[in-house]
């Protein structure tokens, strides 16, 4: 029994004897003590002065009252101060069916066997990005391999960078040692960045300052998952599936003598600095991986050779805030996706090249024209036709990629028409019956009353899907004839 006075008798029993325990500990008693008691209290330490108050405790919702409003409540008895300015409370780990970890159901996972076999930063990772200040998370094996082709991401996009900062006598990264050669590329500084800057490199910058911003003002709110979730945008998008790929052109480009070759130092500029600014967004979140790749970075007269773990958080940089370019670069991606998906509703082989008709306007057609070596690349548009009078061609697929671009994909001599309008017309058919079948349902007034809603709720969005396949398949069909 646990009372403040003795009780006249047991509520259970009815027995009016009783004895104390004489050796009564609250856990939480002493733990109330912790802001202070680890740091020398009752004497006036060094380290007592220096850390109490402190700023931040992470704690978990299940233990506000034991713990953190007790330490509250001793630290104002004995110091007369609150113990921390900020609570973060965060959520419980929980398995894939939303079940508490413990011992009895069996459901605990071991971190260690996880960073066995992923590594720590891949768990890192996943547990931040998972979670959302007061709710609890599921941990899933797929949420940690998603997090392990993160890092695989990262460590190719370093090494493809690394690997090209040095002349490689016309041959590409692949056969080259990242460390074999001397470094030969034009430093970037935000403050003084040069004239000559191509839309992809101002594009990149943008993108980069405009990451920089957002992570900052992400964590100083405390919300670290959609901190790094910037960070892994700007890095797989933005840094690894566009910069990346816009980048070989310069880096591998043969002909234009001198200007070629200083677009090329150049480029390796953009990278270095890039990269070496994202490795600063990143480790907080991932800091073994970024720590690694950051001391093969080559020493820049602005920076130095830190640890990682100490060197200066990025700063945004007024001077590299490019939105005209940046807005004529989102233009040219959106085309390129335009053409990629066209060629893909087709299949056509990755490496055959297509001819591609764009219908622009006069503002938009300049833009294009200048990128249409990163079309050629990108998008295999061989040959590439861009008019703000042109035509839509026959049998040709439409893409409307905006009020200002139509992308056209002749297929004549491309592909055997009469074979794909074929195959669209039996992918046609089966739609139609699907689609009739789940009609049919939706008709049934049975059906409507007695199913659980949630199947009504999915036949209805199948309904939708499969009018929409339905109406898409027609246009194409109509198109190709």
């Amino acid at each position: 029994i646990v009372d403040y006075r003795e009780p006249s008798s047991c509520p259970a029993c009815g027995q009016r004897e009783f004895t104390q325990d004489p050796d009564v500990l609250d856990t939480w008693f002493s733990s109330a003590l912790w802001p202070f008691s680890t740091l020398g209290w009752p004497d006036q330490t060094s380290d007592l002065k220096h850390f109490f108050p402190t700023s931040v405790l992470v704690t978990g919702y299940d233990i506000i009252y034991f713990w953190v409003a007790r330490m509250i409540f001793m630290s104002l008895e004995f110091l007369e101060e609150v113990p921390f300015g900020t609570v973060y409370i965060n959520g419980l780990v929980r398995d894939h069916l939303g079940r508490k970890m413990s011992k009895s159901l069996g459901n605990g996972i071991d971190p260690l066997e996880v960073i066995g076999d992923y590594g720590a930063d891949t768990l890192r990772f996943t547990l931040i990005t998972g979670q959302a200040p007061g709710h609890d998370q599921r941990f899933r094996q797929e949420n940690v391999e998603a997090g392990r082709n993160f890092s695989n991401k990262i460590w190719n996009a370093s090494r493809f960078v690394l690997m090209n900062l040095s002349p490689a006598d016309g041959e590409e990264y692949e056969s080259v040692e990242y460390d074999s050669k001397e470094p030969d590329f034009i430093e970037i500084n935000p403050l003084s960045l040069p004239p000559d800057l191509n839309r992809a490199d101002r594009w990149i910058l943008h993108r980069y300052n405009k990451a920089v911003c957002g992570v900052t003002e992400r964590l100083q709110e405390y919300e670290l998952g959609e901190a790094a979730r910037l960070v892994y945008e700007f890095l797989w998008n933005d840094f690894c599936d566009w910069y990346l790929e816009l980048s070989k052109y310069y880096l591998y480009r043969k002909e234009g003598g001198e200007a070629a070759a200083q677009d090329c130092r150049r480029t390796r500029g953009v990278l270095v600095y890039v990269l070496e600014g994202v490795l600063r967004l990143l480790h907080p979140f991932m800091p073994f991986i970024s720590e690694e790749i950051w001391h093969h970075l080559p020493c820049r007269s602005s920076c130095s050779r830190e640890p990682l773990v100490v060197a200066c958080w990025p700063q945004y940089c007024k001077g590299l805030e490019f939105p005209r370019e940046a807005a004529e670069m989102a233009a040219a991606q959106e085309v390129i996706r335009a053409i990629r998906n066209l060629r893909s509703q087709v299949q056509l082989p990755p490496t055959k090249r297509a001819p591609v008709v764009l219908r622009t306007s006069e503002k938009i057609k300049t833009v294009l024209e200048q990128e249409s070596h990163q079309l050629f690349r990108l998008a295999l548009a061989d040959p590439l036709t861009i008019d703000s009078q042109v035509s839509k061609p026959r049998r040709a697929l439409t893409a409307v990629v905006s009020r200002e671009v139509d992308v056209y994909l002749p297929l004549s001599g491309v592909i055997d028409l009469e074979a794909e309008i074929a195959r669209l017309q039996k992918e046609l058919q089966q739609v139609e019956k699907d689609l009739k079948r789940t009609r049919g349902k939706l008709a049934n007034r049975g059906f409507l009353q007695q199913a659980p809603a949630e199947i009504v709720d999915k036949e209805q969005a199948r309904s939708r899907e499969l009018t929409s396949r339905q109406e898409k398949l027609k246009e194409r069909i109509q198109e190709l004839t």
